[in-house]
């Protein structure tokens, strides 16, 4: 295809764009799936062509804007504990045959290149757009073999899944390579920009940021909330009681730890509040021994892993949503949250909080000040409808539509990438 870059004109035919990812809506494990479904679906209705490929077989029933191509024969993966959000795996495993590597993401990242090395022999693309450290090896492999552009859309880095720590090495490499080799690089907040600048050493003209957004007619279903899915927090809503939430994975980056012990010294100023947990992760069974340390099992609530109504009355049945996460690039459960009427308490190190001000933030371990913003909502009404209805006006001006106006923009721009 040569080096030269492309030009408009050619952009006016429908410009075909790789896409890569590591899950699709219904088969999620997270924010990831569906801020992938969003993108896609504003690209195509730009007049994209997209074939998008996921690592597992599966069927996507309701889309039907871009192809999707399986890489492998595995059940969606999140079932298996290799989703999108695990790191942690044996780092020297050997290639082996598909159904022993399903147990190793490593082995499925193998097989997941194999089948982009025959893809890109078949078809053509303008643009290899890859999301996350799972795809960019395959992304770099489709870039050597067909000298498109690769766009790297970093949702999260290795140093925000491990919280902070140092997190696996392997990942990091992987997530430096990519990076490197990258032609242009979104990163979906400012935090994650500097990440990416100062843990990485990227050039800082090579990423720009582009928030996600939110779809509000993606909510336009027929839904209505049913107020008997959580029946007793409903109860202690008749009794004056305010429901606080967290909809998350239970795991180290969320920072649920702080956030339940915040909770535990706002119970000590207002015994009229409640916690709703809605999720699961490797913390859960730890969460539930903090919770019986600090004597308030009686007012925190497990629901485990839910979808579909159960996920939305858990924001309905809500006054307060808090996004306690000690490293989050973006945290689209706060626009989810807000759409359905709840107040937001965000950690300054979420980058959601960067598009929206009508909220309160804390920093992640400042238990002190969180106890006191979850008091000073559950004691004034006022403050608690203000909050609600401000937030609302602010997430609905945020489009996937300009995203991907952005994104279609960026795949035209001059290479920068260190191979360009």
């Amino acid at each position: 295809m040569g080096a030269a870059w492309r030009t408009i004109a050619h952009y006016r035919q429908a410009m075909k764009i790789l896409m890569l990812g590591w899950e699709l809506p219904p088969h999620n494990s997270g924010g990831l799936g569906v801020a992938c479904y969003h993108l896609s679906k504003a690209l195509a209705q730009e007049g994209a062509s997209i074939d998008f490929v996921v690592p597992y077989s599966a069927k996507h029933e309701n889309i039907d804007f871009m192809n999707i191509h399986a890489a492998t024969k595995l059940s969606p993966l999140h079932k298996f504990g290799v989703g999108a959000y695990d790191h942690s795996f044996d780092i020297v495993s050997e290639p082996g045959s598909e159904v022993n590597d399903a147990k190793n993401i490593r082995g499925i990242q193998r097989h997941y290149v194999k089948y982009i090395e025959r893809l890109v022999k078949k078809k053509r693309f303008d643009a290899i757009h890859a999301h996350d450290w799972l795809t960019m090896e395959a992304g770099i492999r489709a870039k050597q073999m067909t000298d498109a552009p690769l766009i790297v859309h970093v949702h999260a880095t290795e140093f925000d899944r491990a919280g902070g720590n140092k997190g696996n090495p392997l990942i990091h490499e992987i997530e430096y390579q990519g990076l490197m080799i990258a032609d242009r690089i979104v990163a979906v907040s400012d935090i994650t920009r500097r990440i990416i600048i100062e843990k990485y050493g990227i050039p800082a003209d090579k990423v720009e940021v582009i928030h996600n957004a939110i779809d509000v007619t993606s909510f336009d279903d027929g839904y209505e909330y049913d107020r008997r899915t959580y029946r007793y927090l409903e109860g202690l809503h008749g009794e004056g009681y305010t429901i606080i939430s967290s909809v998350t994975r239970f795991t180290i980056q969320k920072g649920l730890e702080y956030l339940v012990r915040a909770f535990a010294k706002a119970s000590e100023k207002n015994d009229r509040i409640a916690l709703l947990l809605v999720g699961d992760g490797e913390q859960r069974d730890q969460l539930i021994s903090l919770a019986s340390e600090l004597n308030i099992s009686d007012k925190i609530f497990f629901t485990g892993f839910v979808r579909g109504k159960q996920w939305r009355d858990a924001y309905s049945v809500s006054d307060v949503f808090v996004l306690s996460s000690v490293s989050e690039p973006f945290g689209l459960a706060a626009l989810e949250a807000a759409h359905h009427k709840t107040a937001l308490i965000l950690t300054k190190q979420s980058g959601v909080g960067e598009v929206l001000s009508n909220i309160f933030r804390y920093d992640f371990w400042d238990i002190d000040r969180l106890a006191d913003q979850i008091v000073g909502i559950a004691t004034s009404d006022a403050l608690c409808s203000s909050l609600k209805d401000n937030v609302s006006s602010e997430y609905a001006k945020l489009s996937w539509q300009d995203v991907a106006k952005k994104c279609m923009a960026m795949y035209q721009k001059p290479r920068i990438g260190v191979f360009a």
